[in-house]
């Protein structure tokens, strides 16, 4: 019998402590803390900020001046506000915008780990910084990855608070879908979910959740109106860079810009953010809303 436990406590000690290292490193977040440090090394008058939905604490990060345009920045999955860090301290977008950078529902310091499966409510859970800012005309949304089908619900459910759309390789054609069932849908299990460290556990859930969501978003890409650029590589092993093509051919009522990239994978904003940058400082110099 004591062979036994000892046996047991040869396994399972290292498995748990493994398991605890995972859940307290992968967190894909910086402590707030870390972005008020950050602020400061970058000489930013920077702030963080924190409002109420439906059970959900949403926390941003913001910069910039707050009579200027608004850009909102929409991080994938898994991820946080910290993917967009580095662009509130950029001082050519300083100069022209206020930057916003949010946690997901789920993800960074907005109800860490607790997934929200509904494009519907996250687009919800957003839309507070949209009003607070809807005289900020445009108000430009950027959306990587899973942030892009993000943005688009918010461009179709709230089409007078959004002026323009960034999509950074976003998922949004279900028929483009990786077949990740097999493995996604035991994760989502009560008895393995918690096994996974708490990023992964909420981003495995609304990922699984995904492909018949964006299948109800099919018949309304014809109501975004608003002008898009769609940036993708097409060495993107996580999303498939027909999602381009399907932006292109769906949203017929809106002007839709693609710009690609042979050699670029799907971490645009750290690998090329700069094509990010040029896609925002696009939009906030058009005629049309240099007049607003």
């Amino acid at each position: 019998m004591k062979l036994k436990r000892l046996r047991f406590l040869f396994f399972a000690v290292p498995y748990f402590t493994v398991l605890i290292i995972m859940h307290s490193c992968m967190t894909f977040r910086m402590t707030p803390k870390e972005v008020n440090n950050f602020f400061e090394s970058k000489q930013v008058s920077g702030s963080q900020h924190q409002y109420q939905f439906d059970g959900y604490d949403i926390h941003y990060a913001q910069s910039g001046d707050e009579h200027k345009p608004l850009v909102l920045f929409v991080h994938g999955s898994p991820g946080s506000l910290s993917a967009f860090i580095d662009f509130l301290a950029d001082t050519a977008l300083l100069d022209q915008a206020l930057l916003i950078a949010t946690d997901r529902p789920g993800f960074g310091y907005s109800r860490f780990g607790i997934a929200e499966t509904s494009l519907e409510k996250q687009a919800a859970a957003l839309k507070p910084i949209l009003e607070k800012y809807k005289n900020n005309r445009p108000v430009i949304l950027v959306g990587h990855s899973l942030g892009g089908p993000v943005i688009a619900q918010m461009a179709m459910d709230y089409p007078d608070l959004v002026g323009g759309l960034v999509f950074v390789a976003a998922s949004i054609d279900p028929s483009l879908e990786p077949d990740e069932l097999w493995f996604r849908a035991p994760l989502a299990t009560p008895f393995l979910s918690w096994l996974l460290p708490r990023s992964f556990r909420a981003s495995n859930e609304e990922i699984y959740q995904l492909e018949p969501q964006l299948e109800n978003m099919l018949p309304r890409w014809k109501n975004v109106t608003c002008p898009v650029i769609f940036i993708q590589g097409m060495k993107d092993n996580l999303v498939d860079p027909g999602n381009a093509e399907f932006a292109k051919r769906m949203m017929t009522n809106a002007s839709v810009e693609l710009v690609t990239k042979d050699n670029m994978n799907h971490f645009v904003p750290w690998s090329d953010p700069q094509l990010i940058r040029n896609a925002i400082l696009n939009l906030l110099e058009r005629p049309e809303f240099a007049k607003k």
